[in-house]
């Protein structure tokens, strides 16, 4: 599991609202039983209101999202199967969004 690969949610519950998740720890933790993960919603959905700094917009298949960190939950890696992204180009922006969320900076 690498930083940043987008995962399909495995939750059929939330699959309609969260398509995609995020894997956020850093590539040497990959080995954790649990990983930290931010959900991507999809940017046409009017109940997601973004926060500048907060919600970076990213490009998956065609379908524009917003990365959602105050959203993070941890779920089960061995949950996580393939990988059908990896938002490493966009890194500075996903870690000024955990940072933003963390110290409002």
């Amino acid at each position: 599991m690498a930083q940043f690969d987008v995962y399909p949610n495995p939750n059929p519950a939330s699959r309609a609202r969260i398509p995609f998740l995020v894997a956020s720890p850093s590539d040497l933790l990959g080995a954790l039983d649990a990983t930290v993960v931010a959900p991507l919603r999809l940017k046409a959905e009017h109940d997601v209101v973004p926060v500048l700094r907060l919600n970076p917009v990213v490009h998956i298949d065609g379908q524009t999202y917003f990365l959602r960190p105050q959203e993070l939950a941890a779920i089960l890696t061995r949950s996580l199967k393939t990988p059908v992204a990896n938002l490493s180009a966009q890194r500075e922006e996903i870690l000024a969004a955990l940072d933003f969320l963390f110290t409002g900076f």
